[in-house]
């Protein structure tokens, strides 16, 4: 997941993004609104923490303007006012949360976490997709209650599709979540992960397919007796008189061993990720 914090002071902007980022969150920061609203016009974030004192712009402003061009956002003010009528305000301008610093490392994670949640829909931490379930809290995966062992980019691209289940999500939007635009590879990497996850899926029992929507990306749906993959959607692809042939060499390979050539030879794609998962 991705957000934004919009704080001057580097002490509390620092607290902030230690805390999202030992949760796997790709954080940005800047210290002025305009800023803000010039990156929240370009990029897509799944939250806003937001300071109510800032050099150029009043935080309120920058949360007002945010809601009247239809913004619908989590937005977590986070500010050093502890004032019952300033916190009112806030609220009513469109926060959807008020922290009074100095705030709890663990309680702000949480609460950052159910708004979130909360504004894709869900209403517990734990998202199901048929047999498939993603613990958001946990940060972990099973298939049928069987654990499954995923690495951290590949939970990052699971929890995305399951927030937003049922959307198709292009590689632009995968890439903007897992790197937040920092060291970025090619888009293909997207691929070789779908492929790999695919693979980890079927592995432990299999459950929903994550289905290719050709020219636009990848989506998680509820399972309607079973999701298309690649061959399944190869005649839409390629067109009717796609030969009976091809299609059986299509579904066998789903390219994947061409696209697993691109990982490195010990497969991970990857480091390992040392908050539990494995490669």
């Amino acid at each position: 997941m991705r957000v934004l914090v919009v704080d001057d002071d580097p002490v509390s902007t620092a607290f902030v993004r230690k805390a999202l980022e030992g949760q796997g969150y790709v954080v940005e920061c800047t210290d002025r609104g305009e800023d803000a609203l010039d990156i929240l016009k370009v990029y897509e974030f799944d939250a806003l923490v937001l300071d109510l004192r800032l050099p150029d712009l009043d935080g309120g402003k920058v949360l007002r303007r945010l809601r009247a061009i239809g913004s619908t956002m989590p937005v977590m003010v986070v500010s050093g006012i502890d004032d019952r009528q300033a916190r009112i305000q806030t609220l009513l301008d469109g926060a959807d949360e008020y922290l009074v610093k100095p705030v709890d490392r663990d309680e702000l994670v949480a609460r950052l976490k159910v708004l979130i949640r909360r504004a894709k829909g869900h209403a517990t931490s734990v998202i199901r997709i048929g047999r498939l379930a993603v613990d958001l809290a946990s940060r972990t995966v099973t298939v049928e209650d069987q654990p499954l062992k995923v690495t951290a980019k590949e939970y990052g691209i699971l929890e995305l599709l399951a927030l937003r289940r049922g959307t198709t999500l292009s590689k632009e939007v995968f890439l903007d979540h897992l790197y937040g635009g920092i060291d970025e590879p090619e888009q293909k990497i997207i691929d070789v992960f779908i492929c790999k996850l695919r693979k980890k899926i079927q592995a432990v029992g299999g459950g929903p397919g994550i289905e290719t929507v050709w020219g636009q990306g990848y989506v998680l749906r509820e399972p309607q007796g079973g999701a298309p993959g690649l061959a399944e959607a190869a005649p839409e692809f390629f067109g009717p008189d796609l030969s009976r042939a091809a299609l059986e060499a299509l579904r066998a390979t789903e390219l994947e061993a061409l696209l697993l050539q691109l990982l490195p030879a010990d497969g991970s794609g990857e480091p390992p990720f040392a908050g539990g998962f494995a490669a």
